[in-house]
């Protein structure tokens, strides 16, 4: 097989971001339309995402966060989005690297980017190049920050770090 020298996974990867950070901008600028909204998956300890020690010791591998009705001051740049949200009733901003993102969605059109682990992982300079594993075939959503129109129901319970947690998206949908 030929080389790759113009890296078409590269550029398809950095065009599916283009599309998060005009998403994301879109909803900064004029707010979500419709019934739009946005679960995103990203890792916790990727280089330069910014929580408070208390979300990173509950989500200390990856955090899934949901913009829907209760957010507020999202910022967009070209390479992280920034915004506050509420988790059980504290008010936090986090900070967010397009390259820590793995996983989109929007429930209100079955619309998803899946972006590999590895890439969020690797792409930090700070941590040393490993060799990707496979990406199994199904995997388990991450456990979601209950941050949106859900602060008066429990939050889940942080991971226990034997094997992911399935957490039922509709326990955290307005009703």
């Amino acid at each position: 097989m030929a080389t790759d020298h113009i890296r078409y996974d590269v550029l398809a990867r950095d065009a599916l971001r283009g599309v998060l950070r005009r998403v994301l901008s879109d909803a900064a600028a004029h707010g979500l339309p419709g019934e739009h909204h946005f679960f995103m998956t990203f890792v916790s300890k990727a280089e330069g995402v910014k929580l408070s020690p208390r979300l990173l010791a509950q989500y200390p591998e990856e955090m899934t966060i949901i913009l829907q009705h209760q957010f507020w001051d999202l910022v967009v740049t070209e390479d992280r989005f920034e915004v506050g949200l509420s988790f059980g009733g504290i008010p936090e901003r986090l900070v967010v690297p397009f390259h820590a993102i793995k996983s989109f969605f929007d429930p209100s059109v079955q619309f998803g980017l899946q972006f590999e682990p590895s890439e969020a992982i690797a792409e930090t300079p700070a941590s040393p190049k490993l060799p990707a594993a496979p990406a199994p075939a199904a995997l388990a959503p991450a456990p979601v920050a209950a941050a949106s129109a859900a602060d008066d129901q429990p939050e889940p319970p942080a991971p226990s770090g034997e094997g992911a947690e399935v957490v039922r998206l509709d326990r955290f949908r307005k009703k």
